[in-house]
């Protein structure tokens, strides 16, 4: 089968066209043939050598893709061979096959086509865990995401406001506030002009901050939340460390946490999954939410796909064509 590999860590040069035997699926797993594959920042983090796959994982990029249901490990009922779904991968999507556990596929949203559907997993996994699981938002909070316009921001606007939360948004010009206040979000506020911590002050504080800047906004976090206010991490594109003042924290009783999602166990993942099919694929299948797409390329491509990430010029998603459909 065709496959995208990493020729060593590096920039999206390195991602290269290149052969390899079909995997075989073990005891509760499937073998996708892939229609479409998600890109995502974890994938440039694997290509640059910072974020190695789990024990067991294929070394091949790609954690979410779209397509049918070919072929069936041990334990996995007959009945999903031939079944069009979405799935949360340990890795290898940039791929014309893969192999996941079934229990970590989704069906494709009524009315929804595969390339839309190749977007859901891993944003919508990460968002489902940390804002609602994590997080705890419940509707009439106040929520603020960092990076509005990106695949997570667009998806946690949205859900966070179909379940009634009141939602603001950074995002770093124009065009993606725009994007961000078309999508719910009550104000979105262009960093590079605004201190979100006013804002969110002027609005009666944060209960709940999704960020993935991290670095000198997590002090800004922590003033920004409200008492019993929790603030999730789930990536550090700004930089891992930071000067944090803990009396804030223990006078206001904050919850400081945060994950990722790959490294987690099957069952966790599998519980996430059970938690999206029954509150939010209603919402998918009745177009309350969509996922936001950005462009898509072809599997040869992918170093262009990664450089366009890498822009932070994109608003939502970024897909590869694969088999297409």
């Amino acid at each position: 089968m065709r496959v995208i590999e990493i020729s060593e860590p590096g920039g999206p040069e390195v991602l290269v066209p290149g052969e390899r035997a079909l995997p075989e699926p073990g005891p509760g797993e499937v073998r996708i043939r892939v229609a479409w594959a998600g890109v995502n920042r974890p994938d440039a983090l694997q290509r640059a050598g910072n974020y190695a796959p789990p024990p067991g994982a294929s070394d091949l990029p790609g954690l979410e893709a779209s397509g049918e249901i070919v072929a069936l490990g041990e334990g996995v009922p007959e009945a999903a061979l031939g079944a069009l779904v979405c799935a949360l991968l340990p890795g290898g999507g940039y791929a014309e096959e893969v192999v996941t556990p079934y229990a970590h596929c989704l069906p494709v949203p009524e009315g929804m086509g595969l390339r839309e559907a190749a977007c859901l997993p891993e944003t919508f996994f990460t968002v489902w865990e940390n804002v609602f699981r994590r997080g705890r938002l419940t509707g009439g909070e106040v929520f603020l995401v960092h990076g509005g316009s990106s695949g997570i921001g667009t998806t946690a606007i949205q859900l966070a406001k179909a379940f009634g939360a009141r939602v603001f948004a950074t995002a770093g010009s124009a065009e993606k506030c725009a994007a961000c206040e078309k999508l719910g979000a009550e104000r979105a506020i262009n960093y590079r002009e605004e201190d979100y911590v006013e804002v969110l002050k002027e609005a009666g504080g944060a209960d709940v901050i999704l960020d993935m800047v991290g670095g000198d906004y997590i002090p800004r976090d922590i003033r920004a939340l409200n008492h019993e206010g929790r603030l999730v991490m789930i990536a550090f594109l700004g930089g891992p460390k930071a000067e944090v003042n803990f009396a804030q924290v223990m006078m206001k009783r904050l919850i400081v946490t945060g994950s990722t999602l790959r490294a987690q166990s099957d069952q966790v993942k599998a519980e996430i999954a059970e938690g999206l099919r029954e509150h939010v694929w209603p919402l998918l299948a009745a177009g309350r939410v969509a996922p936001v797409m950005d462009s898509t390329f072809p599997l040869e491509e992918a170093a262009a796909a990664h450089a366009r990430m890498e822009s932070s010029g994109h608003i939502g998603k970024i897909v590869l064509e694969v088999a297409g459909g």
